[in-house]
């Protein structure tokens, strides 16, 4: 497998995950979100790990690279929408808003 196996994404990908997490504005943004600073060390990882794959196709750099993509997807799964999606719209969706007084707004 490992001969026709390619990386989830170009290793370039990587790289510049890592750099975009590095920069500035992302540190800002992370930080004024989150409220501490982020972890980019598994981009730069990940980007190493592409290149030992692209120089030598070893299975465990395949695999690592593997592992750390399914990890990011199982992250990101974690977090569900703020909205559930409705079935069918409200019964009185067609009905006018209740506009008592017009200088409420």
């Amino acid at each position: 497998m490992a001969d026709t196996w390619r990386p989830p994404r170009d290793c370039n990908d990587y790289w510049d995950e890592w750099k975009t997490c590095k920069s500035l504005r992302n540190r800002f943004h992370y930080y004024y979100t989150h409220g501490g600073a982020p972890s980019c060390q598994q981009w730069k990882a990940d980007y190493k790990t592409c290149k030992e794959w692209e120089k030598n196709r070893s299975q465990a750099a395949m695999e690592a690279l593997v592992e750390s993509e399914n990890e990011r997807q199982r992250e990101k799964l974690k977090h569900n929408p703020v909205w559930t999606k409705r079935k069918h719209p409200p019964q009185d969706w067609h009905l006018p808003l209740n506009r008592d007084n017009p200088n409420k707004d």
